[in-house]
């Protein structure tokens, strides 16, 4: 602005008028675009003198596609890589204070002391489950944290409640979203029969497939064997609660064993004294008053029953259970999806007849429309380009640059994407897309300007 003004101030309103400074300005603008333009022109200049270089570039990218496409993911987002450790402490019967002073503050104070790398820590409590999500520092390494949360709580364990059990650790991923469901119903099967196959034969068949994370099914009833207690029955005969759960504890010994060798055979002893009926239970005996034996059936009742349901799934009326398989980090969709749909048959002969089964919410349908609206939109653009530059300059040669010019760098772009381990995803589908535009506008450009100067 100096040299073009001189040293003399001048307002900022002058400044803005200022012919000169216009000029200026339309100056360094016209040389950027020189400047942008100068530092495309060495490609030009290399595929000028190495033309063969370039065709065999080319076929090279065309021979490489098939294996490219198949070793990057296809996913419906990018892969987000949130460094994230939570940790589910569960103890059924606690109420939410309890959990948060008594089980999720002890651990919270311990991770904070032990685990490096920590951005924050957020905690929810819950009746009978806590939740703890441990932050980490951006490049900070997720499997040396998740080592110091499982070690520390190990320690921390004795502190709580007795009866705690070791808490759930697992890693978060926002790229970890559903992608495909079923659901399980039977017209003869109770709820507790309809969970118990779903949670434990199916899911955890389809648990074996790379790359996919099958959580615990929603609906039917979690099956658990009750103990009802009765009372004023336990007043009557002074006893207690602790009393019952003591002699179910003592009755259910599974004691070390041994051998025994009779003559010139060795036979395996079994010491077993746990039940195998649920009836039998009710013959428990609980203590010995004034030589009477009071048995578990005087003062509880012992059935097959489920724990409180807290939600439902209907299929065409009747009860069912849903189970969805979630993709894990960057598996691609459409092969989890694939090997979900091709194991179930198998799975299937496993379970009872009477088990049906519907699969729905499958999320890999719109990838594959998103690929082929991609595949689509670049045959039409490329094909219509073609035309439209035969019609106008009668020139095979410009006609078959353009219709492979275009495929060609779609096809550069997606092998770009894999070699930086990027995935096929939505949003690079919709860019590929929006630069088909850009490509046509530039071919046909290109192709005209260079047929005018050959003319």
């Amino acid at each position: 602005i100096k040299l073009v003004l001189g040293k003399r101030p001048l307002p900022v309103k002058t400044i803005s008028r200022h012919p000169r400074l216009w000029k200026c300005f339309d100056c360094v603008r016209i040389l950027a675009r020189f400047a942008r333009i100068a530092a495309y022109m060495w490609i030009v200049r290399l595929a000028l003198r190495r033309p063969y270089t370039f065709v065999v570039a080319a076929l090279l990218l065309l021979l490489l596609t098939p294996f490219v496409l198949l070793r990057t993911p296809t996913d419906i987002f990018p892969s987000i890589n949130i460094p994230v450790v939570s940790v589910i402490w569960q103890y059924t019967g606690l109420d939410a204070s309890e959990v948060e002073q008594r089980m999720v503050y002890i651990h919270e104070r311990s991770i904070s002391i032990t685990v490096n790398d920590i951005e924050h820590i957020e905690s929810t409590s819950y009746n009978g489950i806590g939740v703890i999500k441990v932050f980490l520092q951006q490049g900070a390494s997720v499997s040396a944290a998740i080592a110091q949360i499982t070690a520390i709580a190990q320690s921390a364990l004795r502190q709580m409640p007795p009866g705690t059990t070791p808490p759930l650790i697992i890693q978060y991923n926002a790229s970890t979203v559903p992608i495909f469901q079923y659901s399980f119903s039977s017209p003869k099967l109770s709820e507790q029969e309809l969970f118990d196959v779903t949670a434990n034969q199916v899911r955890i068949g389809l648990s074996t497939i790379r790359g996919a994370v099958v959580p615990w099914p929603y609906g039917g009833k979690t099956r658990v064997v009750s103990v009802d207690l009765n009372l004023p029955a336990l007043k009557a005969k002074n006893l207690s609660p602790q009393d019952v759960v003591n002699a179910v504890n003592a009755e259910n010994l599974i004691l070390p064993n041994g051998t025994a060798k009779v003559g010139p055979t060795e036979y395996d002893i079994g010491v077993n004294v746990t039940v195998r009926l649920i009836e039998e239970l009710n013959d428990l005996p609980v203590k010995v008053v004034n030589g009477a034996t009071i048995y578990l059936r005087d003062v509880a009742q012992v059935h097959d029953g489920y724990t409180p349901q807290q939600n439902a799934v209907r299929q065409d009326g009747v009860r069912a259970a849903l189970l969805t398989i979630m993709k894990a980090g960057s598996a691609s969709t459409l092969d989890v999806v694939r090997e979900a749909k091709a194991a179930m048959p198998g799975i299937m002969k496993t379970v009872t007849s009477d088990l049906h089964v519907k699969e729905f919410a499958d999320q890999s349908l719109f990838v594959r429309a998103a690929i082929g609206g991609v595949l689509r939109e670049g045959i039409i653009a490329a094909a219509l380009t073609a035309l439209m530059i035969l019609l106008f300059l009668g020139s095979w040669r410009s006609t078959l640059i353009i219709a492979l010019s275009i495929p060609l760098s779609v096809l550069c772009s997606v092998a770009t994407l894999s070699a930086l381990h990027e995935t096929i995803n939505l949003m690079t589908l919709g860019g590929l897309a929006l630069a088909v535009g850009i490509l046509v506008d530039d071919a046909t450009v290109a192709i005209e300007n260079i047929h005018r100067h050959m003319v």
